[in-house]
């Protein structure tokens, strides 16, 4: 009887609970939304216990994504910029989302053709190592696009 399937239709409460009495278990309900609302004989805090593990085992199958940052200039110089595609190399190869971006600062907002130009070539440089999920797209002062790591 114990970790039997009980439902409550068949069984009245009253019943279901007195046969959970005599085994000196509990009667835990495991789906109420059911019609009749399912109820099982057994040990709740062994049933407690084990939906938590069920829980960590699912959230440890599940991968967290970081996201890396790369912040650029409308004018970025060739040394910065490569200095900067050298660390989204390794922030993809680690297997961190990019999100590369160029601020414009007071009336810099002038050179977006220079920021959109300079997102796509690091998009470009950055093919063998990531893909493109959202292309330069201008947010305020900031022009935006996020590279996915290749699996």
């Amino acid at each position: 009887m114990v970790g039997e399937n009980i439902e409550v239709g068949v069984y009245p409460t009253r019943k279901a609970l007195t046969m959970a009495q005599e085994l000196e278990s509990d009667l835990v309900e495991i789906s109420p939304n059911a019609v009749p609302p399912v109820c099982k004989i057994m040990d709740y805090k062994k049933f407690l216990y084990e939906q938590k593990k069920r829980e960590k085992a699912l959230k440890s199958k599940s991968t967290k994504v970081t996201i890396k940052e790369i912040r650029f200039g409308p004018q970025t110089d060739e040394h910065d910029y490569e200095f900067k595609k050298k660390h989204a190399i390794k922030f993809l190869s680690e297997g961190a989302k990019l999100k590369a971006f160029v601020f414009f600062k007071g009336r810099s907002i002038i050179f977006k053709e220079q920021g959109q130009i300079l997102l796509l070539r690091l998009a470009q440089e950055l093919e063998d190592y990531g893909k493109v999920e959202q292309l330069p797209k201008l947010e305020g002062k900031r022009m935006i696009m996020f590279i996915n790591p290749k699996k």
